[in-house]
């Protein structure tokens, strides 16, 4: 594949599908069209032809008591970097959603970290928090959907719960869906799916550091 021909266009999202209101009531929001279809398959395309080597098998935790768990998760991810183009297109586009929802939320978003996430058929991720309060700076959770054509018998949906333990939304990860949510207060899980599945799954952060010193990604 020509990665010179796939890069985003930038200005191509739409922020005036995200529902502000409703991630501000709710604390999360689903999109079901926030990229339209050819860029959508520009990074499923991408992800699909990454080789093998550029993936590691996801973990659990954070730092020192970061541990990889396959009875929790087995999905596989590369994180995102600004040295591959289209990689960073899309980091940039994120960022100018960062920017929006500072200005219309005034959460005091700092940066965006994210990586691809491909669940091979089977794969699945136990009911988690993606933070907890108090102790990580980890503050919205974005997942965005790669694959075109799924269907409700693909299985792998997201689930999202309430703080009763009851489903508040059952996600098909359905191509150019993002779903955006509140990362300390919703326990989430991905169900186990029939195809290959891929997505990128990011975390806007606040900077908690001290003495001008930023924060670490992982």
């Amino acid at each position: 594949m020509n990665r010179t021909d796939s890069r985003l266009a930038v200005d191509d999202f739409a922020t005036d599908a995200i529902d502000i209101d409703h991630l501000a009531e709710h604390g999360y929001v689903i999109v079901p069209n926030f990229l339209p279809r050819s860029q959508c398959s520009a990074l499923y395309d991408y992800a699909q032809q990454l080789p093998q080597q550029a993936w590691q098998q996801a973990g659990i935790g954070r730092s020192d008591n970061y541990t990889t768990n396959t009875a929790v998760r087995q999905d596989k991810i590369r994180w995102l970097s600004a040295q591959e183009p289209l990689e960073n297109a899309y980091i940039e586009m994120m960022d100018q959603l960062r920017v929006q929802l500072n200005r219309e939320l005034f959460m005091g978003l700092f940066d965006y970290e994210c990586h691809l996430a491909h669940y091979p058929p089977g794969a699945f991720y136990r009911k988690h928090l993606d933070a907890f309060k108090g102790r990580s700076n980890r503050i919205l959770t974005t997942v965005f959907y790669l694959n075109s054509e799924w269907q409700e018998t693909d299985g792998g949906q997201l689930v999202i719960y309430g703080d009763r333990g009851e489903v508040l939304e059952t996600v098909l990860p359905e191509a150019g869906k993002l779903v955006v949510f509140l990362s300390d207060v919703f326990v989430h899980e991905v169900l186990a799916g029939l195809r290959d599945r891929f997505s990128i799954t990011g975390w806007y952060r606040l900077n908690t550091s001290i003495n001008g010193r930023v924060d670490p990604t992982s």
